[in-house]
Protein backbone atom coordinates (compact mmCIF):
# COMPACT_ATOMS: atom_id res chain seq x y z
CA UNK A 1 0.00 0.00 0.00
CA UNK A 2 1.15 3.53 -0.73
CA UNK A 3 1.73 5.56 2.44
CA UNK A 4 -0.58 8.58 2.77
CA UNK A 5 0.97 11.92 1.83
CA UNK A 6 0.94 14.70 4.39
CA UNK A 7 1.71 18.36 3.74
CA UNK A 8 5.19 19.24 4.89
CA UNK A 9 5.62 22.66 6.50
CA UNK A 10 8.86 24.49 7.22
CA UNK A 11 10.17 26.84 9.86
CA UNK A 12 13.62 28.40 10.17
CA UNK A 13 14.97 28.30 13.73
CA UNK A 14 18.53 29.35 14.63
CA UNK A 15 19.11 29.80 10.90
CA UNK A 16 18.32 26.17 10.06
CA UNK A 17 15.27 25.12 8.05
CA UNK A 18 13.20 22.49 9.81
CA UNK A 19 10.53 20.37 8.16
CA UNK A 20 7.49 18.97 9.95
CA UNK A 21 3.97 17.66 9.51
CA UNK A 22 1.20 19.02 11.75
CA UNK A 23 -2.33 17.66 11.40
CA UNK A 24 -5.44 17.06 13.52
CA UNK A 25 -6.70 18.75 16.65
CA UNK A 26 -6.78 18.01 20.35
CA UNK A 27 -3.99 17.14 22.79
CA UNK A 28 -0.59 17.25 21.10
CA UNK A 29 1.34 14.07 20.31
CA UNK A 30 4.96 14.69 19.27
CA UNK A 31 6.30 11.83 17.12
CA UNK A 32 10.10 11.55 16.91
CA UNK A 33 11.55 9.25 14.25
CA UNK A 34 14.67 7.13 14.43
CA UNK A 35 18.14 7.28 12.94
CA UNK A 36 18.23 7.98 9.21
CA UNK A 37 14.43 8.13 8.97
CA UNK A 38 12.05 11.08 8.73
CA UNK A 39 8.42 11.90 9.51
CA UNK A 40 7.19 9.45 6.85
CA UNK A 41 8.01 6.54 9.15
CA UNK A 42 4.85 7.57 11.05
CA UNK A 43 2.66 7.87 7.94
CA UNK A 44 0.70 4.65 8.61
CA UNK A 45 -0.56 6.00 11.96
CA UNK A 46 -0.74 9.78 11.50
CA UNK A 47 -4.27 9.94 10.08
CA UNK A 48 -5.69 7.58 12.70
CA UNK A 49 -4.11 9.55 15.54
CA UNK A 50 -5.19 12.87 13.98
CA UNK A 51 -8.83 11.88 14.55
CA UNK A 52 -8.29 12.54 18.29
CA UNK A 53 -5.01 14.43 18.59
CA UNK A 54 -2.87 17.18 17.14
CA UNK A 55 -0.07 15.15 15.57
CA UNK A 56 3.31 16.86 15.18
CA UNK A 57 5.90 14.80 13.28
CA UNK A 58 9.14 16.68 12.55
CA UNK A 59 12.14 15.72 10.45
CA UNK A 60 14.95 15.96 12.99
CA UNK A 61 17.87 18.16 12.01
CA UNK A 62 20.14 16.24 9.63
CA UNK A 63 17.24 14.08 8.41
CA UNK A 64 14.59 14.17 5.72
CA UNK A 65 13.74 17.61 4.37
CA UNK A 66 15.32 19.46 7.31
CA UNK A 67 18.70 21.14 6.94
CA UNK A 68 21.86 19.11 7.47
CA UNK A 69 24.38 21.59 8.85
CA UNK A 70 27.59 20.97 10.73
CA UNK A 71 25.90 21.26 14.12
CA UNK A 72 25.17 19.72 17.52
CA UNK A 73 23.63 16.29 16.93
CA UNK A 74 23.61 15.12 20.54
CA UNK A 75 20.38 13.94 22.17
CA UNK A 76 20.49 17.08 24.32
CA UNK A 77 20.82 19.25 21.23
CA UNK A 78 17.85 17.51 19.63
CA UNK A 79 15.77 17.95 22.79
CA UNK A 80 16.54 21.67 22.72
CA UNK A 81 15.54 21.80 19.07
CA UNK A 82 12.18 20.19 19.83
CA UNK A 83 11.60 22.64 22.69
CA UNK A 84 12.28 25.53 20.33
CA UNK A 85 10.04 24.14 17.58
CA UNK A 86 7.17 23.71 20.05
CA UNK A 87 7.71 27.25 21.34
CA UNK A 88 7.57 28.79 17.87
CA UNK A 89 4.41 26.78 17.11
CA UNK A 90 2.79 27.98 20.35
CA UNK A 91 2.56 24.47 21.86
CA UNK A 92 3.08 24.26 25.60
CA UNK A 93 2.82 20.54 26.44
CA UNK A 94 3.00 17.24 24.58
CA UNK A 95 2.88 13.50 24.88
CA UNK A 96 6.28 12.68 23.42
CA UNK A 97 6.66 9.45 21.43
CA UNK A 98 10.13 8.39 20.29
CA UNK A 99 11.18 5.51 18.06
CA UNK A 100 14.69 4.02 18.24
CA UNK A 101 17.12 6.99 18.38
CA UNK A 102 14.04 9.20 18.67
CA UNK A 103 13.31 7.36 21.91
CA UNK A 104 16.59 8.64 23.29
CA UNK A 105 15.59 12.15 22.24
CA UNK A 106 12.18 11.65 23.87
CA UNK A 107 13.82 10.61 27.16
CA UNK A 108 16.14 13.59 27.04
CA UNK A 109 13.27 15.94 26.24
CA UNK A 110 11.25 14.63 29.18
CA UNK A 111 14.30 14.94 31.44
CA UNK A 112 15.24 18.46 30.35
CA UNK A 113 11.71 19.81 30.04
CA UNK A 114 9.40 17.94 32.45
CA UNK A 115 7.17 21.00 32.63
CA UNK A 116 6.36 20.48 28.94
CA UNK A 117 5.98 16.71 28.96
CA UNK A 118 2.64 15.11 29.83
CA UNK A 119 3.58 11.51 29.01
CA UNK A 120 6.38 9.55 27.34
CA UNK A 121 6.16 6.56 25.02
CA UNK A 122 9.30 4.72 23.91
CA UNK A 123 9.09 2.57 20.78
CA UNK A 124 11.93 0.07 20.24
CA UNK A 125 13.99 2.75 21.92
CA UNK A 126 17.66 3.29 22.34
CA UNK A 127 19.03 4.02 25.81
CA UNK A 128 17.74 0.88 27.52
CA UNK A 129 20.71 -1.45 27.03
CA UNK A 130 24.05 -1.63 25.23
CA UNK A 131 23.15 -4.04 22.44
CA UNK A 132 22.57 -2.62 18.96
CA UNK A 133 22.91 -4.05 15.45
CA UNK A 134 26.44 -4.31 13.96
CA UNK A 135 25.30 -2.13 11.05
CA UNK A 136 24.76 0.83 13.36
CA UNK A 137 28.06 0.26 15.17
CA UNK A 138 29.76 0.21 11.77
CA UNK A 139 28.72 3.82 11.15
CA UNK A 140 31.19 4.92 13.85
CA UNK A 141 34.17 3.28 12.14
CA UNK A 142 36.80 5.14 10.06
CA UNK A 143 36.05 4.96 6.37
CA UNK A 144 32.26 4.70 6.68
CA UNK A 145 31.69 7.99 4.85
CA UNK A 146 33.96 6.98 1.96
CA UNK A 147 32.57 3.42 1.73
CA UNK A 148 28.99 4.66 1.62
CA UNK A 149 30.02 7.11 -1.07
CA UNK A 150 30.90 4.10 -3.23
CA UNK A 151 27.92 1.98 -2.19
CA UNK A 152 25.49 4.79 -3.01
CA UNK A 153 26.71 5.35 -6.56
CA UNK A 154 23.62 5.21 -8.82
CA UNK A 155 23.99 1.67 -10.21
CA UNK A 156 25.05 0.07 -6.94
CA UNK A 157 22.43 1.93 -4.91
CA UNK A 158 19.56 1.07 -7.25
CA UNK A 159 20.38 -2.63 -7.11
CA UNK A 160 20.73 -2.60 -3.33
CA UNK A 161 17.52 -0.65 -2.73
CA UNK A 162 15.54 -2.84 -5.14
CA UNK A 163 16.86 -6.00 -3.50
CA UNK A 164 15.92 -4.84 -0.01
CA UNK A 165 12.43 -3.82 -1.09
CA UNK A 166 11.89 -7.16 -2.81
CA UNK A 167 12.90 -9.03 0.32
CA UNK A 168 10.72 -6.75 2.46
CA UNK A 169 7.69 -7.69 0.38
CA UNK A 170 8.40 -11.43 0.69
CA UNK A 171 6.49 -13.36 3.37
CA UNK A 172 9.64 -14.18 5.30
CA UNK A 173 10.22 -13.71 9.04
CA UNK A 174 12.33 -10.74 10.02
CA UNK A 175 12.45 -9.03 6.61
CA UNK A 176 9.75 -6.37 7.06
CA UNK A 177 12.28 -3.83 8.38
CA UNK A 178 14.17 -3.89 5.07
CA UNK A 179 11.68 -1.51 3.43
CA UNK A 180 12.63 1.23 5.88
CA UNK A 181 16.31 0.26 5.72
CA UNK A 182 16.13 0.68 1.92
CA UNK A 183 14.87 4.24 2.38
CA UNK A 184 17.68 4.99 4.84
CA UNK A 185 20.27 3.50 2.47
CA UNK A 186 18.88 5.57 -0.40
CA UNK A 187 19.13 8.76 1.69
CA UNK A 188 22.87 8.16 2.16
CA UNK A 189 23.45 9.27 -1.44
CA UNK A 190 23.50 12.79 0.03
CA UNK A 191 26.96 13.30 1.60
CA UNK A 192 25.47 15.86 4.02
CA UNK A 193 23.05 13.21 5.28
CA UNK A 194 25.89 10.69 5.71
CA UNK A 195 27.95 13.22 7.68
CA UNK A 196 25.01 14.13 9.91
CA UNK A 197 24.14 10.49 10.64
CA UNK A 198 27.76 9.71 11.48
CA UNK A 199 27.80 12.57 13.99
CA UNK A 200 24.53 11.39 15.50
CA UNK A 201 25.73 7.81 15.94
CA UNK A 202 29.12 8.79 17.33
CA UNK A 203 27.36 10.72 20.09
CA UNK A 204 25.46 7.65 21.33
CA UNK A 205 27.28 4.50 20.12
CA UNK A 206 30.84 3.18 20.07
CA UNK A 207 32.24 -0.17 18.86
CA UNK A 208 30.92 -1.88 22.02
CA UNK A 209 27.36 -0.64 21.63
CA UNK A 210 25.14 2.09 23.05
CA UNK A 211 26.72 4.69 25.30
CA UNK A 212 23.68 6.70 26.40
CA UNK A 213 21.35 5.24 29.02
CA UNK A 214 18.37 6.29 31.09
CA UNK A 215 19.33 3.84 33.88
CA UNK A 216 20.60 6.46 36.31
CA UNK A 217 17.57 8.73 35.84
CA UNK A 218 14.76 6.21 35.37
CA UNK A 219 13.45 6.93 38.88
CA UNK A 220 12.30 10.33 37.61
CA UNK A 221 9.58 8.56 35.61
CA UNK A 222 7.70 8.21 38.90
CA UNK A 223 6.47 11.72 38.14
CA UNK A 224 5.38 10.95 34.57
CA UNK A 225 3.29 8.25 32.81
CA UNK A 226 5.52 6.06 30.65
CA UNK A 227 4.77 3.39 28.07
CA UNK A 228 7.14 1.07 26.21
CA UNK A 229 6.28 -0.65 22.90
CA UNK A 230 8.46 -3.19 21.10
CA UNK A 231 8.25 -5.66 18.24
CA UNK A 232 8.89 -9.29 19.12
CA UNK A 233 11.10 -9.74 16.02
CA UNK A 234 13.24 -6.61 16.39
CA UNK A 235 16.72 -7.29 14.98
CA UNK A 236 18.08 -3.78 15.45
CA UNK A 237 17.58 -3.37 19.21
CA UNK A 238 16.61 -6.62 20.96
CA UNK A 239 13.17 -6.98 22.51
CA UNK A 240 14.87 -7.91 25.79
CA UNK A 241 15.39 -4.18 26.28
CA UNK A 242 11.66 -3.92 26.95
CA UNK A 243 12.33 -6.03 30.06
CA UNK A 244 15.14 -3.63 30.96
CA UNK A 245 12.60 -0.80 30.82
CA UNK A 246 10.26 -2.70 33.11
CA UNK A 247 13.10 -3.19 35.60
CA UNK A 248 14.23 0.43 35.46
CA UNK A 249 10.71 1.93 35.58
CA UNK A 250 8.35 -0.56 37.25
CA UNK A 251 5.33 1.73 36.83
CA UNK A 252 5.72 1.84 33.06
CA UNK A 253 3.34 -0.15 30.86
CA UNK A 254 5.09 -2.51 28.45
CA UNK A 255 3.56 -3.87 25.22
CA UNK A 256 5.30 -6.34 22.91
CA UNK A 257 3.60 -6.62 19.51
CA UNK A 258 3.87 -10.17 18.22
CA UNK A 259 5.40 -10.52 14.77
CA UNK A 260 6.52 -6.89 14.51
CA UNK A 261 10.10 -5.90 13.80
CA UNK A 262 11.96 -2.72 14.65
CA UNK A 263 9.12 -0.59 13.24
CA UNK A 264 5.97 -1.82 15.05
CA UNK A 265 4.10 1.35 14.07
CA UNK A 266 4.55 0.32 10.42
CA UNK A 267 4.14 -3.45 10.77
CA UNK A 268 0.95 -3.21 12.83
CA UNK A 269 -0.27 0.41 12.57
CA UNK A 270 -3.82 -0.21 13.85
CA UNK A 271 -2.54 -2.06 16.92
CA UNK A 272 0.09 0.61 17.58
CA UNK A 273 -2.38 3.49 17.25
CA UNK A 274 -4.77 1.71 19.62
CA UNK A 275 -1.99 1.25 22.21
CA UNK A 276 -1.02 4.92 22.01
CA UNK A 277 -4.63 6.09 22.17
CA UNK A 278 -5.32 3.87 25.19
CA UNK A 279 -2.16 5.13 26.90
CA UNK A 280 -3.19 8.77 26.50
CA UNK A 281 -6.85 8.24 27.44
CA UNK A 282 -6.19 6.13 30.55
CA UNK A 283 -3.36 8.14 32.12
CA UNK A 284 -3.46 11.57 33.68
CA UNK A 285 -1.02 14.02 32.16
CA UNK A 286 1.95 14.76 34.36
CA UNK A 287 1.75 18.09 36.14
CA UNK A 288 5.16 19.55 36.81
CA UNK A 289 5.90 20.36 40.42
CA UNK A 290 9.28 21.87 41.20
CA UNK A 291 8.98 20.71 44.82
CA UNK A 292 8.29 17.10 43.79
CA UNK A 293 11.07 17.18 41.20
CA UNK A 294 13.44 18.55 43.84
CA UNK A 295 12.50 15.73 46.24
CA UNK A 296 13.06 13.07 43.58
CA UNK A 297 16.45 14.51 42.67
CA UNK A 298 17.49 14.92 46.29
CA UNK A 299 16.45 11.40 47.32
CA UNK A 300 17.63 9.64 44.18
CA UNK A 301 16.58 6.11 43.23
CA UNK A 302 15.15 3.82 45.88
CA UNK A 303 17.87 1.24 45.20
CA UNK A 304 21.40 1.43 43.79
CA UNK A 305 21.40 1.73 40.01
CA UNK A 306 23.12 -1.07 38.12
CA UNK A 307 25.07 -0.18 35.00
CA UNK A 308 22.95 -0.66 31.93
CA UNK A 309 25.03 -3.64 30.78
CA UNK A 310 24.34 -5.37 34.10
CA UNK A 311 20.62 -4.76 33.76
CA UNK A 312 20.72 -6.14 30.23
CA UNK A 313 22.57 -9.27 31.33
CA UNK A 314 20.09 -9.87 34.14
Amino acid sequence: MTAPHHEVQHLTIHGHRRAFVKVGSGPVVLLLHGLGCDHTTWSPVIDTLAERYTVLAPDLLGHGASDKPRADYSVGGYANGMRDLLTVLGIDKVTVVGHSFGGGVAMQFAYQFPERTERMMLVASGGLGPEVSPAIRAITTPGFHQLMGVLTLPGVRHVGVAGMRTLAAAPLPGTSDLAEVADIYDSFKDPRARAAIRQVVRAVVDWRGQLVTMADRAYLTEAMPMSVVWGSHDRVIPVSHADNAASLAPKASVEVIAGAGHFPHKDHPERFAAILDDFVRTTRPAVYSRARWRRLLANGPAAPVSPVHAVATA
